[in-house]
């Protein structure tokens, strides 16, 4: 067990980030080679061994936390490595990613400071990599015959576990991703500062090694003649089992005057142009920050990545926009412990524009009126006017225009994507969110529509965390190993209805 008094004597002390001058030259983790086995070991050891850990009500993959940051105080790394990954497939992601509900549902934090368990959990994924610990693991294929055919459509987090899952429970498992490379939005939506590609092929390389084939430039459903093209029936007819996990990328629009100007994009398109020039596959963006004034729409995760990104390439001013006002710095009395609280807070790319600036780039209770041009139809501006909640009404007077030469969109998702034939040929229908209909079991349609196909992550549950999606993806392959074989031993962290919820409310966050 952890020091029973070590929450009483020890203060929090988070894993420092790289000086922000350091960072904003490179594009390398924010965290990039900080972290420090001591003080993340000191940390742990302010677990506080409560009878009840609520920590793992915050967490949807029920992650062993008090376990874990028990052996990382005691110094035993692989013990650590071990009961992360009984609940995770990925803790380097997650480490790296999730904004850890599970610390504002820390006992701790009724009165005082949580334990640090992003930190512990990154750290224990890095060092138990450093040492070794990350080999492959086949299944044993006795008394299972070969395997049942399985194919996951999309490799992000949700189709990336539920294929290692189904690959270790001893089926045949394909990925196919219509992008030139596996790994979704982990791969082209997050920027290399957040999380740098090497994890993901790592792990693409020990699932690869376990026997999971991957095919990039594969588009299930896409409309024909076009490249890559593959119909979604004729997979499933191939297949004794289908797993849906293509996300939730419908973007959702901003309909105001002056969308149609050039310097306007979606976010997901600029996002994705930076990370392929990281990739190599461009000397330069054609969207880029570089010499330009951005207003970033959306006060979400997203908008926070172009922030980073836009300061990395050089942007010679940026405002994020937020439709929301601005939180406060404590709890509400509608946000108890152990909700995951609407706070204040801070991302890296934030503090990193504040330390240019001096001030938060965040404008708070705003919302765009329209845009304005210039001559050659490129945007030059964006008028304004700040909002009152809860109806979000202009409030008169307070009109006012910021100079704009790219605009970037950072607002959200509206379920499932809605182009090419995917769903049509598989049978499935999107609900009235947009999302992929599927009952408890991850079944699609309830099993009726289209017996055999699963569906898992935010195609059916919505824009979501990455934690979320991993969690999808492991009950998903339990659903599907059952359906296969009549029986499961892989372990089903979440039912398709559930939500974000803690003990007590429902965690809110994302893009809105």
């Amino acid at each position: 067990m952890t020091d029973p008094f070590g929450f009483l004597r020890i203060p929090r002390e988070a894993v420092a980030a790289r000086a922000v001058t350091e960072r904003l030259g490179d594009w390398r983790e924010v965290y990039a080679g900080q972290a420090l086995l001591p003080l993340v070991s000191r940390q742990a050891d302010r677990c506080m061994d409560c009878g009840v850990p609520f920590c793992h009500t915050g967490c949807p993959l029920g992650n062993l936390i008090p376990e874990w940051n028990a052996y990382a105080a005691h110094g035993d790394w692989r013990a650590a490595y071990e009961r992360l990954h009984a609940t995770n497939n990925f803790p380097e992601f997650t480490g790296r990613l999730c904004p850890a509900p599970c610390e504002d549902a820390c006992v701790l934090t009724i009165n005082a400071a949580p334990v640090t368990i992003k930190n512990v959990e990154q750290t224990i994924a890095d060092e138990g990599m450093r040492r070794g610990y990350m080999a492959p693991r086949p299944a044993e294929r006795c008394g299972r015959g070969a395997g049942a055919v399985v194919d996951v459509i999309g490799s992000g987090p949700a189709g990336l576990a539920a294929a290692q899952q189904l690959t270790r429970a001893g089926h045949r498992v394909t990925v196919h991703e219509r992008a030139d490379r596996i790994g979704g939005l982990l791969r082209y939506g997050i920027p290399e500062f957040k999380l740098e590609k090497a994890h993901l092929d790592r792990r693409i390389e020990q699932m690869r090694a376990e026997g999971t084939a991957f095919v990039t430039g594969s588009d299930v459903g896409g409309s024909p003649g076009t490249p890559g093209a593959a119909s979604a029936s004729a997979l499933r007819e191939g297949a004794d089992a289908v797993v849906v996990a293509t996300g939730a990328g419908e973007r959702r629009e901003l309909p105001v005057p002056g969308r149609g100007l050039s310097g306007i994009h979606q976010a997901m398109e600029y996002l994705t142009l930076a990370n392929r020039v990281r990739e190599g596959d461009l000397a330069a963006s054609p969207v880029t920050a570089a010499g330009r004034h951005v207003v970033i729409v959306g006060g979400g995760d997203t908008g926070s990545d172009c922030l980073g990104t836009a300061l990395r390439q050089g942007a010679l001013s940026v405002v994020q926009l937020d439709i929301n006002p601005e939180p406060g710095a404590a709890r509400t009395d509608g946000e108890p412990w152990p909700v995951y609280p609407r706070v204040y807070r801070i991302s890296h790319a934030h503090e990193e524009a504040r330390g240019q600036a001096g001030l938060d780039p965040r404008l708070f209770s705003c919302a765009t009126l329209h845009f304005e041009g210039d001559a050659s139809g490129r945007v030059r501006a964006l008028r304004l006017t700040s909002v009152e909640p809860p109806a979000r009404a202009p409030v008169a007077g307070t009109e006012r225009v910021l100079p704009a030469a790219l605009v970037l969109l950072a607002l959200g998702f509206t379920g499932a994507e809605r182009a090419g034939g995917l769903y049509e040929q598989l049978g499935l229908a999107l609900d009235e969110q947009g999302n992929v209909v599927r009952d408890a079991s991850f079944a699609a349609g309830g099993g009726r529509a289209a017996p055999g196909v699963f569906v898992a992550g935010d195609a059916g549950r919505g824009q979501s965390l990455v934690v979320w999606a991993i969690a999808e993806g492991r009950s998903a392959a339990a659903a599907v190993d059952r359906y296969l074989t009549g029986s499961t031993a892989l372990p089903s962290p979440v039912a398709a209805d559930d939500r974000p919820l803690t003990a007590l409310g429902r965690m809110r966050y994302g893009d809105d």
